[in-house]
């Protein structure tokens, strides 16, 4: 009776998932026809345009707000509760295996999307006067944003990094006078110097400027600083054992019902998707001159994508775990199509949880450590587009990289893509980075706008599959860790069972042949002596 409705709920629960997946979809069919056929309908209304494009992208608008609603509690609850279930030693083999498998993906990322560009020289002089857009974009220091990503990394205050994070600011400002600024006024006009009259009060003097650094908080979650943390506050409460077992609970079902209202939001989620690539696609004005212009640079980052994401990536999960890595893809199909829509990884995160743990079956405690972790610094898309648009740039200003130069563009755009935030066109700011590390004009990235949101969906799509089958790989590595954990705790679980039953023992009623007492439990009175001696023997010690 109970493997019949076991298989009934698995059944109906697959059901469910096809039908997401399917409208999942088709929706995003008809976001990218519709969107094509509003914007065709826009270009003829240009008084209405504004107003209709935010009734057209408004239910996606409210799919990103939920989603990004569940990221903190999602966040929190799924890095405790994964880290309470390890011991120490697992939890650190299984942080080592994702963090070699993070950076070498994002490394052959970088190094692919190098070969890519140079092989196909997207980049032409030509295009740089077609496409100019004036925007002005502040010097990044290389050195700055690397400390402030381990500032981030341990914040002040846990609530204000709920809603902040630190950044080094550079700023022109005047000089402070010197001492002989202060002195030069008090010398008496007039007076001749070698024959020749000074005339230093009709000498206009113009203040020197210099830039000055300092640390200002920016909107947007830290979610660096937060993880950092709930990982130290996991792994102390697993140590603490069952002083903490009240804690793992509450998390434990914090994470469950989470859990359960992604469950409902993804049945909103075709919807919301659908929304958000109309919206998107009918804002082009002229979709045809952007891809005349820049259609080679946008076939340079796709081809890319599709290598590392169809290819690289497949060949490293079945090159270690021997199992068919397109039928993974099958399973995490949503979570890929949900990134497109979106645009964020951390905002795909629910998704993603949904998709690795009730439709793959990878355990808990690995998905709960691996994917906040991965959705924060494993982007290998990301990585991949700024090393393509860095080259491009240089390309399109006649520049020539030497072979240093280039090692430094894969180098910079690797670890610019650990610090990149979760969020959508990311990796236009971390781009200023890889921009001035090589000498190259940052304000070029504004040629890189008009294509901007598609390739930013497409990047983030793959490093949500790069987190997914990172998720798969470390799972697979861990499995007999994971086996060793609960036969311990079976064991332990067993060992309580027989201590709680001799604590609720009866009163003595009868002795042994040696004359020592034996206890009777009430639910085994009818079990011969000495076969009930055996049984509790260990544990009396008789």
């Amino acid at each position: 009776m109970v493997q019949d409705e076991s298989y009934r709920n698995v059944v109906i629960n697959g059901f469910f998932i096809i039908v997401i997946l399917m409208q999942t979809f088709f929706s995003s069919f008809l976001g990218v026809i519709f969107g094509s056929l509003f914007g065709c309908l826009l270009r003829l209304l240009p008084p209405l345009d504004g107003n209709i494009l935010i009734l057209i992208s408004f239910p996606g608008d409210i799919l990103m707000r939920m989603l990004k609603m569940l990221i903190l509690p999602l966040i929190i609850s799924s890095l405790i509760s994964g880290l309470a279930g390890l011991d120490a030693k697992s939890s650190g083999r299984m942080g080592t295996r994702a963090m070699v498998y993070y950076m070498s993906t994002t490394v052959l990322a970088a190094l692919l999307g190098v070969i890519l560009v140079l092989s196909i020289h997207p980049g032409n002089p030509k295009l740089k006067k077609q496409v100019s857009v004036s925007i002005k974009n502040e010097e990044v220091s290389s050195i700055d944003a690397f400390l402030d990503l381990i500032r981030n990394l341990f914040p002040e205050n846990l609530v204000q990094a709920c809603f902040q994070q630190i950044q080094t600011v550079s700023k022109k400002v005047p000089a402070p006078p010197s001492p002989l600024d202060l002195i030069r006024p008090l010398n008496v006009t007039g007076l001749s110097i070698n024959g020749s009259q000074s005339n230093s009060s009709s000498e206009t003097s113009v203040p020197t400027m210099v830039t000055q650094k300092k640390l200002e908080f920016k909107g947007g979650m830290n979610v660096l600083g937060l993880i950092g943390f709930f990982i130290a506050f996991g792994i102390s409460m697993g140590k603490m054992g069952e002083q903490a077992k009240l804690m793992a609970d509450f998390f434990n079902i914090l994470n469950e019902i989470i859990m359960r209202l992604v469950s409902m939001i993804m049945w909103y989620s075709p919807f919301g998707i659908a929304s958000l690539i109309c919206g998107k696609i009918a804002a082009i004005k002229d979709l045809e001159t952007v891809a005349r212009q820049l259609g080679m640079y946008m076939v340079t980052v796709i081809v890319g994508l599709v290598i590392h994401g169809g290819m690289i990536l497949p060949l490293i999960f079945f090159s270690i775990t021997r199992k068919n890595p397109y039928k993974f893809y099958g399973g995490i199909f949503q979570a890929w199509i949900t990134a497109l829509g979106t645009a964020s990884s951390a905002g795909t995160l629910p998704v993603t949880f949904r998709c690795l743990e009730e439709n793959l079956k990878i355990d808990k405690r690995v998905t709960r450590f691996v994917l906040p972790i991965g959705a924060t610094i494993n982007m290998d898309g990301t990585a991949l587009y700024e090393a393509v648009a860095a080259i491009f740039i240089a390309q399109m200003n006649d520049v020539s990289l030497d072979a240093g130069q280039i090692a430094t563009v894969s180098l910079t755009a690797t670890l610019a893509s650990v610090g990149a935030a979760s969020i959508p066109s990311a990796g236009l700011v971390t781009m200023l980075l890889i921009l001035t590390a090589v000498g190259l004009p940052t304000q070029d990235i504004s040629l890189l706008i008009a294509v901007d949101w598609l390739l930013d969906r497409m990047r983030t799509s793959i490093n949500v599959v790069g987190d997914s089958f990172g998720a798969g790989i470390i799972y697979h590595l861990s499995k007999g860790e994971l086996a060793a954990i609960d036969a311990k705790h079976d064991a332990k679980d067993g060992t309580d069972m027989v201590k709680l039953h001799m604590m609720n023992h009866d009163s003595i009623k009868k002795p042994t042949r040696e004359g020592v007492n034996t206890p009777q439990f009430s639910g085994y009175a009818s079990l011969p002596t000495d076969e009930y001696e055996v049984q509790v023997e260990p544990s009396l010690h008789l």
